[in-house]
């Protein structure tokens, strides 16, 4: 997804970013099954309109962006550039509908007293988080597009940093043999939210025999994201105040 003009990658290394984007997917497919890809069939309650364009725009991004590697890999980049203005529109409007859709949800749980559930106002902050970073990654790919191998890479990592949601999902703990992946932590050899990042980087760096600088600096925010640093910011009473005020 660019702007710019880039050259198209190796064949062989196209599918990195096939496949880690559909990994991706695959867990985000499954965490939201039953209450929306599959929702018809598990008579699940009706969703509001706006919360179908969430689901719908963030679903665009990953069909664009399998588009735009498979363009890249047949060397059509000219119409790579063209669908890449697309991207540049799409990534800050799913951001914007994300903001207001958490920010509905979490005034609703915090004003329910039967919810149960991770501290709604902390719980939106952060996903404001992860959500910024996704913008931040984009942000920066489109800057770097005409890098190929920057812009890619930054591409691969805002797909992987969508991970988190559709994991949170699915009942890992109610599967014994999954239940480790749920408390690995992003250090141990099994944190599934960094797992796939780890396979990613780890593969490519393996093909290209060198650690790339973009997912280095990638790598590192995602880590702070899934190590919850960001936790020690949202249970303060600034950002309580902070969630507070967007909420009411």
């Amino acid at each position: 997804m660019t702007t710019g003009a880039i050259s198209p990658p190796a064949r062989r290394g196209h599918r990195l970013y096939l496949l880690g984007g559909a990994a991706v997917f695959a867990v985000i497919f499954a965490g939201f099954a039953r209450s929306y890809y599959l929702k018809a069939l598990f008579g699940t309650p009706a969703l509001p309109w706006l919360v179908h364009v969430h689901g719908f725009l963030m679903t665009s991004w990953f069909v664009l962006y399998f588009t735009q590697v498979r363009l890249v890999a047949a060397h059509r980049v000219d119409l790579h550039r063209r669908l890449g203005t697309i991207g540049a529109a799409l990534a800050p409007l799913m951001v914007i509908v994300a903001f207001v859709v958490l920010r509905h949800a979490a005034a609703r749980d915090a004003r329910n007293p039967d919810y149960v559930g991770p501290p709604p106002l902390q719980f939106m902050g952060f996903l404001f988080f992860a959500l910024t970073v996704f913008l931040g990654l984009v942000g920066a790919a489109l800057l770097l597009r005409r890098r190929r191998d920057y812009h890619a890479r930054l591409m691969l990592l805002s797909c992987l940093s969508m991970v988190g949601p559709g994991l949170a999902r699915i009942p890992l703990d109610q599967v014994p043999p999954l239940a480790f992946l749920r408390t690995g932590g992003p250090f141990g050899a099994f944190g599934l939210d960094m797992l796939i990042v780890y396979a990613c980087v780890g593969y490519d760096t393996w093909r290209n025999r060198r650690l790339h600088p973009a997912f280095v600096v990638g790598g590192l925010l995602l880590l702070c994201e899934d190590l919850h640093l960001i936790w020690l910011f949202l249970r303060s009473a600034t950002w309580m105040h902070i969630a507070t005020w967007i909420t009411s």
